[in-house]
C-alpha cells in the first residue's frame, strides 16, 4: 500500500486500501485467488513473495493491508474465526507460567478459550472490571503479560477507558488487547489509544452479511506483527480466499452500514426505555450509561448493540426472544438484518456458575438496517 493511502478518509481506506486495480486485467475488485500453491521461478524464486496459501495468499494480502489501514497499524493478519485469531495472539503472547487478566463482561466464547484450553497450558487469569482502574490493577500480578478488553463489552455494553487502561498495562510491563468487535474500525481506534493490539471477529460488522466465518488481529508493533505472521503460519487457521474476499466485500460498506446501525439502535433504546415491561436497557449512547462519557470520547458513535432485561425473568425473556417476526433469533452480529437472542441459553452458556454469567432476564439485540419503524413495531408487539 502507498505511504500517502494512510492520509485518506475512513470510508476511502475502506473501499481501496489494499485493493489496487489487478495489473493483470484492471479488475477493480480483487480477485479470488483460489489455489493452495505458486510456480515458482526456480528453486526460491517467488513471485511476489508467494509460495503456498498457508503461508501467504494475494486475496488475504489484500485484506490484510486494508485491515491494517482501517486500524491505524502496521500489520494486519486475517484468520479462519475471531476465536482462531485470539488463539494465535494468546500462543504468541504467553508461555505456561504467565498470567492475563480478563473482563468480567466478556464473550463466551473468550471465556472458554481462555478458561478450558488455555489455562491446560500452564497460563493462569483472573477477572477485574476493565471499566473500574482499581479493579484492574488489584488484579495485576508480577506475572501478568496480557490485559484483556471489550469495549463495548458482550453482552452487557460495558465501556473501558482504553487509553487509561493503556496506561496501566505499560506500568505493568503487560500488552493491552481490546476486542473491537462490538466497534468496528470505523466506530472506535484503539490503538491510537494505546492498545498493542487490536482483535475483530470479522464474522460480525466487518463482514457484515452473515455469509462468512472469519478473524483478525493488528498491531502498530512491527516486531509483534512478525511474531503474529510466524504463529499465524506454523499454527495455520488461516483466512481463506474467498473467506477474505467476503469480508473485502463487505468492508466497502462499512462505514454506511454503521451509520445506519447506530441511527437505528438509538431510536430502539428509546422505545424500549420508556416500555413498561423493560427493567434495565444497557447501551453507551444512553446519559444514564456510567460509561457513557467514556464512549463519547472515544468513539465516533454508540453502536448497533442493544441489551435489555424484561419484567417476569428469564421465561419472559426467552418468550420475548421467540415472539419476534423481523427480529430473528439467532446467535451472532453485525449484520445487516436484526438479530435478537437470549445469552444466558445462548452465546454465553458457556459462563453459567462464573464471575460473568450473565443475567437470565437478559436479551440482546444486534440492530440491523432494516426500517426502524418495522423494527420498533416488532419489538412492540413481542413485549405485549
Amino acid at each position: 500500500m502507498n505511504e500517502h493511502v494512510s492520509t485518506r478518509h475512513f470510508e476511502t481506506l475502506a473501499i481501496h486500501a489494499g485493493q489496487e486495480p489487478d495489473a493483470a486485467t484492471g479488475a477493480v475488485v480483487p480477485p479470488i485467488h483460489q489455489v493452495s500453491t505458486f510456480k515458482q521461478d526456480g528453486v526460491g524464486g517467488l513471485r511476489g513473495g508467494y509460495e503456498y496459501s498457508r503461508s501467504a495468499n494475494p486475496t488475504r494480502t489484500a485484506l490484510e493491508e486494508n485491515l491494517a489501514a482501517l486500524e491505524g497499524g502496521r500489520r494486519g493478519l486475517a484468520f479462519a474465526s475471531g476465536l482462531a485469531a485470539e488463539d494465535c495472539l494468546l500462543r504468541t503472547l504467553l508461555k505456561p507460567g504467565d498470567h492475563l487478566v480478563i473482563p468480567d463482561d466478556a464473550y463466551g466464547g473468550t471465556f472458554r478459550l481462555i478458561a478450558k484450553v488455555v489455562e491446560k497450558w500452564g497460563v493462569e487469569w483472573s477477572v477485574a472490571n476493565t471499566s473500574d482502574p482499581a479493579s484492574v490493577r488489584e488484579a495485576l500480578r508480577p506475572q501478568t503479560k496480557v490485559i484483556w478488553v471489550e469495549t463495548p463489552s458482550n453482552p452487557l455494553l460495558g465501556i473501558t477507558d482504553i487509553a487509561l487502561i493503556a496506561d496501566i498495562a505499560r506500568g505493568a510491563g503487560a500488552r493491552l488487547v481490546v476486542d473491537n468487535t462490538f466497534a468496528s474500525p470505523y466506530l472506535q481506534q484503539p490503538l491510537a489509544l494505546g492498545a498493542d493490539v487490536v482483535v475483530h471477529s470479522t464474522t460480525k460488522y466487518m463482514g457484515g452479511h452473515s455469509d462468512v466465518v472469519g478473524g483478525a488481529l493488528v498491531t502498530a508493533d512491527e516486531e509483534l506483527g512478525n511474531e503474529l505472521a510466524f504463529h499465524q503460519n506454523a499454527m495455520g487457521a488461516i483466512a481463506g480466499p474467498f473467506d477474505s474476499w467476503l469480508v473485502l466485500r463487505g468492508i466497502k460498506t462499512l462505514a454506511v452500514r454503521m451509520d445506519r446501525h447506530s441511527a437505528n439502535a438509538q431510536r430502539i433504546v428509546e422505545a424500549l426505555v420508556a416500555h413498561p415491561k423493560v427493567t434495565q436497557v444497557y447501551y453507551p449512547g444512553l446519559a444514564s450509561h456510567p460509561g457513557h462519557e467514556t464512549a463519547a470520547k472515544q468513539m465516533r458513535d454508540f453502536g448497533g448493540m442493544v441489551s435489555f432485561r424484561v419484567a417476569g425473568g428469564e421465561e419472559e425473556a426467552v418468550a420475548v426472544c421467540d415472539r419476534t417476526k423481523v427480529f430473528t433469533l439467532g446467535e451472532s452480529l453485525g449484520g445487516v438484518e436484526s438479530l435478537i437472542e437470549h445469552p444466558g441459553r445462548m452465546t454465553h452458556a458457556s459462563v453459567a456458575g462464573s464471575a460473568l454469567e450473565v443475567p437470565a432476564d437478559l436479551v440482546r439485540l444486534s440492530v440491523g438496517i432494516e426500517a426502524v419503524d418495522d423494527l420498533l413495531e416488532d419489538l412492540r408487539q413481542a413485549l405485549g
